[in-house]
Formats: structure tokens, C-alpha cells, sequence
């Protein structure tokens, strides 16, 4: 079934805020819905499946891993109908044109995507996909620290707070991440 209008949806907040979970839920229902779905990642998260989006909690959704926001035309079928775009901020700025060229071919598009990093400033394009999108879905996860509602990723090193000047992307280092509410947050300078 093909959509009459496109848009961009975002689901966004810290991590373990179930951004994964939602975003495969919108995916389960499309499907049933009979909507044919495509869902690419960025090819540098390989913390789990490496042809998957999976959650935290275990969900799991086939995605095509891809190095840049603009190989998704390369891959995309013609009678697609919903893209998801997961771990958006891990993509290059490209993909707020991709994600806006998509849904003017009347496709719904689907990005979720952490909306700050660890230090708690805006990561990489998602605010600008924010800006343009019709809907923006910000989750909550709960704070490690005090058990009030987290909006922000605390990175640890070695069980200390990462500094401000660490860099923000580190693949496979050995490091922690808690959700954290603004009070309890800390990056020191």
C-alpha cells in the first residue's frame, strides 16, 4: 500500500530510552499493514547483529548496513513504502537531504537516533532532521544514579565520568554508558 503524502518521523532521546523498540514497532506495524519496509543502519554499529537494528531488550528488525546516508538509493526498492533510518546520528549531515528527498517521493520515513551525545550537545545531524520533521517522538529512560526520569547518556571510562574533550565516537573501546537525569549528568572539563 503506498502512501499518498510522505513524511519523517523521529524517535529520539538518551540511550535506553527504548528508541530501538519503538522504531521496531512502528516497523511490525507497517509490515502488517502490508507496507513494504526497508531498514538501513550505519555499517560502524556492530554492537549486535551486523543485518539488524536490535534493542537493548532483545528486539531485533533485518537492516541493510551501509557506510553513507546516500547508499540508501543505491538499495532502495521501488515499491517501498516505509524506511527506517536507525543510529541516525552516526551518519554523515547528507542524511537530513536523504530523509527529505525520501519522503518527497511520498515515503514515510522513520529516524531514530540519539538527539545528544555524550557530553549532553547536539549529535551530529539530528537536530537538523528534528527541525524538518512533521513528527518528533523524544523518550525518556530512568536515571541510574537517583531513579527520576534520564534524558541524557553518561559515558564512563574505567567508572569515571568521560571528559568533555574525549572524542565523541569511540568504536569498540571499553567503556560504559548510563542514562542519567540533568542533575546527576557530569562531564568534566
Amino acid at each position: 500500500m503506498k502512501h499518498t503524502k510522505g513524511s519523517v518521523e523521529v524517535i529520539t532521546g538518551s540511550m535506553f530510552c527504548g528508541k530501538t523498540d519503538e522504531l521496531i514497532r512502528r516497523l511490525r506495524r507497517a509490515t502488517i499493514a502490508r507496507q513494504k519496509v526497508q531498514v538501513f543502519k550505519p555499517a560502524i554499529d556492530v554492537r549486535y547483529a551486523v543485518e539488524k537494528v536490535t534493542s537493548h531488550a532483545g528486539a531485533e528488525f533485518d537492516a541493510l548496513p551501509i557506510e553513507n546516508s546516500r547508499e540508501i538509493f543505491k538499495h532502495l526498492d521501488d515499491d517501498v513504502t516505509v524506511v527506517a533510518i536507525d543510529e541516525a546520528q552516526f551518519f554523515d549531515m547528507n542524511v537530513v537531504a536523504v530523509s527529505k528527498e525520501l519522503a518527497e517521493k511520498g515515503i514515510r520515513v522513520i529516524v531514530a537516533g540519539l538527539d545528544m551525545d555524550f557530553r549532553a550537545e547536539p549529535f551530529g545531524p539530528m537536530p537538523a532532521i528534528m527541525a524538518q520533521a512533521e513528527e518528533v517522538r523524544k523518550l525518556r529512560a530512568i536515571c541510574m544514579v537517583c531513579g527520576e526520569e534520564a534524558s541524557r547518556t553518561q559515558r564512563l571510562v574505567n567508572g569515571k565520568p568521560a571528559r568533555y574533550d574525549d572524542p565523541i565516537v569511540i568504536v569498540g573501546a571499553d567503556e560504559l554508558y548510563e542514562a542519567r537525569c540533568r542533575k546527576d549528568h557530569e562531564v568534566p572539563r
